[in-house]
């Protein structure tokens, strides 16, 4: 207390002076409209600024939660967009009732990668989806840059995804600008390019053309992102073989969708009844 009485006493005409000063500062700018407004947008540049730095933080803190919430609601929309696709494919005869559910052909489950291996002759992935989620096998699994593999085995919180990059993978695809398809596999030697073979003589393939799922099987659906042609080995024969660079880099992806295609077991039933 008395170090504090000293500085009073010693600075006093100073500190006098800093009040005098704080004074006039004041009524300059409380009774001139110019001083006022100077004032008043340096204090909002110095606030704004500090604002925006405390919110750039809060911002990257809650990167993780963001991008859970739009996952989530990506996953939303694509099923909504399947049964909006469903329901303009269908020509209702009858009363209107409800059809969001009946016409749906896929749903979709958002999931994330706990584990992957592309470094492997025979890799696998796992996801933190299982059977409590109504993920089992043989369902397709993608992102938003292209496939990934097909579910293999589930318990009931997780499940073993068969990756692309597997020497058992075999998926059906096709060209973007034609009807011609083949069968999808990999070669084992580079984890970013895979192979379409089994393409007809006749297709006409071009380097830079994009590949998609052929929409053949019960498993993925038409039209999904593959990559595109960066090599072509035709020599007159059916085992043409095409190198396709993947949009995904497999060694870095993370949040991925799982779809089930609700007309499986059905499809599977009618084609495996060969007596009728």
């Amino acid at each position: 207390m008395q170090q504090i009485i000293f500085f009073l006493q010693k600075y006093k005409y100073f500190l006098f002076f800093l009040i005098l000063e704080f004074i006039a500062v004041f009524l300059m700018i409380n009774n001139h409209a110019f001083h006022k407004s100077k004032f008043v947008n340096s204090a909002n540049a110095i606030t704004g600024g500090f604002y925006q730095k405390a919110t750039n933080l809060s911002d990257y803190l809650s990167l993780n939660k963001r991008n859970n919430e739009l996952i989530l609601e990506n996953n939303n929309l694509k099923n909504q967009l399947q049964r909006f696709l469903s329901k303009k494919d269908t020509i209702i005869t009858t009363t209107v009732i409800d059809t969001s559910t009946i016409y749906q052909k896929y749903v979709y489950f958002s999931a994330k990668i706990i584990k992957n291996d592309y470094h492997k002759f025979y890799n696998f992935l796992t996801i933190n989806r299982g059977k409590k989620q109504g993920v089992t096998k043989e369902m397709a699994v993608i992102n938003n840059n292209g496939i990934i593999g097909i579910t293999e085995t589930s318990t009931p919180d997780y499940t073993r995804v068969q990756s692309i990059l597997n020497l058992k993978s075999k998926i059906n695809a096709r060209l973007k600008n034609s009807s011609h398809f083949g069968t999808l596999i990999w070669n084992g030697k580079d984890y970013n390019v895979v192979q379409l073979t089994d393409l007809p003589r006749q297709a006409q393939i071009k380097k830079g053309d994009t590949i998609l799922t052929g929409g053949k099987s019960t498993i993925f659906p038409e039209g999904i992102l593959i990559g595109s042609v960066v090599n072509i080995t035709q020599n007159n024969t059916d085992n043409n073989s095409i190198d396709i660079r993947l949009f995904n880099d497999m060694s870095n992806i993370n949040n991925v969708y799982v779809i089930r295609n609700l007309y499986k077991a059905e499809i599977e039933s009618l084609e495996n009844n060969r007596n009728e």
